[in-house]
């Protein structure tokens, strides 16, 4: 029963999620991306979408899934050695050489920052041994360790192909669950990077120009960019300040510029109307006479002007703005009553007192003495009255 009952929260919040899409996408910024989404970084609620869940092209968004199913499934300091197949590729490289031996670490530092095409085909040959097989592996990976719904990878770099898609929602998701690994945050976030490769040494420098501070915008962590002529311009963000953390992704922009202005508006907006909040484990909550709360203290996004708390039939507590928009949604517990304590005969049975006890005997006691001497009164009397 209660396998059924988990199954039915998880139901409850996925279609909870997609209607928080639907309700972010009522916002009114000027996007000139044909798709975009913002997340609390911490909570995962949705701040805005625009055509959240329309499969689109990454370019190399695609590295920060293979970035982190390396991380999490490899290790950092094995060795690995270029093939031939990952020297050949195109686009963007960190100038591998055939025969080369490189750290698994440093190929995906070259990936992550210098956007290498041949240190993402090396990352996939050593974990998986071909890029045909990392595919399987990763798209398994995203979607059961992620949770991803609308993503297909056929290649760990993103060079363009019809089967390799996904959506802005997914990638941001995918973003959210790397930036909380800290080898990965850490190179996400990283600006300058020393390379020392066989034949090619050099100071990488980030692609990312909010990153790198050629398009400043105060707050932004970590990036990454993307470019193919079919995906067109892609773009994803982090930036934080007191109140929140914040993950953008933009995809399908006509123009570098587009993207980098889209994500400061979104970051505006985010900043503007969110800040976290604490929800207490020892708040309450009722419908229809049932009680519920937090099993621990749960971090919340809530709108900065105030927001509302709805509960619904199966423990879900809607956190909405102003609005009446849904930002997000936290499954509570269900608080048992108290059984009311029914007491067997021997709990009814009023406690013994040995006083009380020991008066009741002596009173016997000195009941029966009364009798028989009565009776040897009526006795005797009798045998009096016969002889006279």
């Amino acid at each position: 029963m209660k396998k059924i009952v988990s199954i039915i929260t998880v139901m409850l919040l996925l279609l909870a999620n997609h209607l928080t899409t639907e309700a972010a996408n009522t916002g009114q910024l000027n996007l000139k991306s044909k798709g975009a989404v913002l997340l609390d970084s911490d909570t995962g609620a949705v701040l805005y979408a625009k055509n959240a869940d329309k499969r689109m092209y990454p370019a190399s968004l695609t590295k920060i899934a293979t970035a982190i199913y390396a991380i999490e499934k490899g290790k950092l300091d094995s060795i690995v050695t270029v093939s031939g197949n990952a020297v050949r590729q195109d686009g963007t490289r960190v100038y591998l050489v055939e025969g080369e031996k490189i750290t698994l670490k440093q190929l995906i530092q070259g990936m992550l920052v210098n956007s290498g095409n041949d240190a993402a085909v090396a990352i996939a040959e050593h974990l998986d041994g071909s890029v045909k097989q990392f595919s399987v592996h990763l798209n398994e990976y995203l979607t059961t360790t992620i949770g991803v719904r609308n993503t297909h990878f056929i290649n760990p770099n993103g060079l363009s192909d019809k089967n390799h898609y996904t959506t802005a929602m997914d990638l941001a998701k995918i973003t959210n669950y790397a930036i909380k690994n800290p080898v990965f945050a850490d190179i996400f976030g990283t600006k300058v990077l020393k390379w020392k490769g066989q034949s090619w040494k050099t100071n990488i420098l980030t692609h990312h120009r909010m990153l790198k501070g050629e398009f400043a915008y105060p707050g932004v962590t970590g990036g990454k960019t993307g470019y193919t002529v079919k995906a067109k311009q892609t773009l994803a963000t982090t930036a934080q300040n007191a109140n929140i953390r914040l993950t953008a992704v933009v995809l399908n922009s006509d123009l570098p510029k587009d993207k980098y202005d889209d994500t400061t508006s979104l970051f505006d907006f985010g900043f503007k109307n969110y800040k976290h909040n604490i929800l207490k484990q020892v708040e309450v909550f009722t419908k229809d006479n049932k009680h519920y709360y937090p099993e621990t203290d749960t971090l919340i996004t809530e709108s900065i002007k105030g927001s509302t708390k709805e509960l619904n039939n199966q423990g879900i507590l809607s956190i909405k703005n102003t609005n009446g928009q849904v930002v997000q949604l936290v499954a509570l517990k269900y608080k048992e009553p108290i059984p009311k304590k029914v007491l067997v005969k021997s709990e009814t049975t009023v406690e013994k007192n040995p006083q009380k006890e020991h008066l009741s005997y002596v009173t016997v006691i000195y009941g029966f003495m009364i009798i028989a001497l009565a009776a040897i009164f009526v006795g005797v009397r009798k045998k009096f009255t016969k002889k006279f």
